[in-house]
């Protein structure tokens, strides 16, 4: 075993790693960027090393930064974690010059299963079932258009060099062809490098199965069986599991063959996935990830395993620790990838200060993250705060407590999709395991419910709360009953105001009692008993007329978010007669929607815009951002030219809105 390893990385896989190395005494070395001076992987390693400025290009896709880190420090192999530099085989091949290890796959490997192309043509030969599609050399635009025909429509264009969603564009018609191939090759150079593109038959419907497959030096290759990924939004990973729940058993072995097969093929070492797309027909390879994936967890739930410990054995030489039969899976994991975003505003991410950090405490919730209360989300990497995993002895388990633990985890001083995973958990495709990878790009809005009611239950729940706090800290200052919050006098007591803002929703509600004798609320021309009973730091129960009902409630000052009937809910509390103020909608002003650099402007002064129309591309947090315009109008001026970069609300154009 290695005395110490380097690790190429930041945040969550990080941290990840770290861990497993001190179970193991093995010393580690961080490395960081300027951004990153304080954050957790840096505290939790053995050593730190700064690398370079907060631009990842400048900093942990340095290569030769990292080596000569590694050199320096006397790492004897260096762990990738996933993104960065983790399936880049020039990287892996100056490890080996440097006579450092990779904890991961032969450069060889790498190189083959980083072509999309050249992958597809090793597992055909493999006998490796594949979509149908076009992976050749010639990338001319008409030998694409041509090729597009031959395969039909609908189809998926598919940067070949990358994977993670980046530069892959569905295309339904030949007439959205040339625009789709234009914004698909610009991502992809941006984001790889690389502007070759593949083509595909578009598989409607398939769901996303993958196989974990591990390799030795000593020849063995062995499964540790299948996630289910068909959970996804715009080819990114929202929730997955372990095993895959409806899988014909017979399709099963056969894929889990094929993954590994498929490992052979490349003379496969370490960890690895083996993806396939899976509908009626059968199923089809669809890329080799050599590397951890970020959904390792539910497979280490179900098999009892430590995939970061296999790693480092192999990379030192020893063989796998068991063979095929002694792996074994039981019960069942689920994994939510929480983040930094606003699903209400199109799941644009979000950077800031994280002000409380609560997750779940229980035997069967796993929390693998890079942040505690304090640390900073940056604009400059993936807005990831954690993955939440948990488990059972089934399936059914395994979901009703992945929505307990959604419902008791709490992000403060952010947005983030804790709602919309929530909501999504309570989808009757989840529950039946009956979802394909296209669900949430299909049904998003009806999954999101942005419109949905509020419940009576949500401005009470907020109000007796808040009145609770109120009392209680009056108490703790001073006891007399002229000091009570409720305005007690000889003769009863006053009314008290609450003003919440809920949405789009402002409730204004006037109070009598307090939280011993229970609170009356009225509002909306309803007047309505309240009573609410906390049962342990969020948790509470809701008497609301006479019927109970149980809430989650999380305090973050004058916010609250409050969990109630599967559905996760901001409250504000504005202070009594504060004007609530917002940036005006629809005022012509077209601001970046957060810090990023504008890679395109689309149009010019005095050219006539519509609602909704495209005025330009920003790049923001490894995303490609679509700036559209809210009225139609004149252009009167543009703030920012191609190539600058702005900070978040930065005029880039005004818009003279028409009659």
């Amino acid at each position: 075993m290695f005395k110490r390893i380097l690790i190429a990385n930041r945040g969550e896989i990080a941290c990840r790693v770290i861990e497993t190395c001190r179970r193991l005494g093995v010393e580690t070395v961080a490395v960081y960027s300027d951004a990153d001076r304080d954050a957790r992987h840096v505290r939790m390693a053995d050593r730190a090393v700064a690398i370079g400025p907060a631009e990842a290009g400048k900093s942990y896709l340095v290569a030769e930064k990292i080596i000569e880190t590694a050199r320096d420090t006397g790492a004897e192999a260096v762990h990738p974690g996933y993104g960065f530099l983790s399936e880049n085989a020039d990287f892996a091949r100056a490890l080996a010059e440097a006579g450092i290890a990779l904890i991961g796959p032969k450069p060889e490997t790498i190189d083959a299963m980083g072509s999309k192309a050249r992958a597809k043509a090793i597992m055909s030969e493999a006998g490796v079932p594949l979509v149908p599609g076009y992976h050749g050399d010639d990338q001319a635009d008409e030998t694409l258009s041509a090729e597009a025909d031959k395969v039909g429509f609908p189809l998926m264009l598919k940067a070949a060099a990358g994977g993670g969603g980046k530069g892959m564009r569905i295309v339904r018609s030949a007439g959205e062809f040339a625009e789709a191939l234009a914004a698909a090759r610009r991502e992809a150079t941006s984001a790889f490098g690389d502007k070759r593109m593949i083509i595909e038959r578009y598989v409607e419907h398939p769901r996303h199965i993958e196989a974990q497959i591990f390799g030795d030096t000593h020849g063995n290759v062995v499964h540790l069986f299948e996630r289910d990924c068909s959970s996804q939004r715009r080819h990114q990973k929202v929730i997955e599991e372990a095993p895959a729940s409806g899988l014909d058993p017979e399709i099963r072995l056969e894929l889990l063959d094929a993954a590994v097969k498929a490992a052979r093929a490349v003379d496969y070492v370490g960890a690895g996935t083996v993806e396939f797309l899976v509908d009626a027909q059968g199923f089809y390879f669809l890329e080799m990830n050599t590397r951890l994936q970020v959904e390792h967890p539910v497979t280490e739930c179900v098999t009892g395993l430590d995939l970061v410990e296999w790693q480092l054995r192999v990379a030192a030489g020893e063989a796998l620790p068991l063979s095929q039969d002694r792996i074994t899976c039981s019960g069942h994991a689920m994994e939510a990838r929480i983040y930094a975003e606003d699903p209400d505003r199109n799941f644009l991410p979000g950077s800031g200060d994280i002000t409380a950090l609560r997750f779940p405490e229980r035997p069967w919730a796993r929390i693998d993250t890079g942040v505690e209360a304090g640390d900073r989300v940056s604009v400059h990497y993936d807005p990831m705060i954690a993955k939440l995993v948990v488990s059972g002895e089934n399936r059914t388990v395994a979901l009703a407590r992945l929505k307990q633990a959604l419902a008791e985890s709490h992000v403060g001083g952010l947005v983030t999709n804790l709602g919309f995973l929530l909501q999504l958990a309570e989808r009757p495709e989840i529950a039946d395991a009956s979802i394909d990878t296209g669900l949430l790009d299909r049904a998003l809005d009806e999954i999101l419910e942005r419109d949905a009611e509020i419940p009576p239950e949500i401005p009470a729940a907020a109000a007796a709360w808040l009145l609770g706090i109120q009392e209680r800290q009056a108490e703790q200052q001073d006891s007399s009953p002229w000091a009570r919050p409720d305005g007690w006098r000889i003769g009863g007591r006053e009314s008290r105001w609450i003003d919440l803002e809920i949405g789009d929703s402002r409730f204004e509600l006037e109070c009598r009692g307090d939280s011993d004798t229970g609170y009356r609320f009225e509002f909306d021309g309803t007047r309505h008993e309240v009573h609410i009973r906390q049962t342990s730091d969020t948790d509470c129960t809701l008497f609301i007329d006479g019927a109970g009902r149980r809430v989650v409630v999380h305090e973050a000052g004058d916010r609250l978010e409050i969990v109630h009937d599967h559905r996760r809910w901001s409250v504000l509390r504005h202070r009594r007669f504060e004007s609530i103020t917002s940036a005006s909608k629809g005022s012509g002003r077209v601001v970046a929607p957060m810090p990023g650099k504008v890679i395109q402007v689309m149009v010019g002064v005095g050219e006539e815009v519509t609602e909704g129309q495209a005025l330009a591309l920003m790049e923001a947090m490894k995303m490609e951002l679509s700036i559209k315009a809210e009225v139609a109008g004149k252009v009167k001026s543009i703030g920012a030219a191609e190539g600058d970069l702005v900070e978040a609300d930065f005029v880039l154009l005004e818009i003279e809105p028409g009659e």
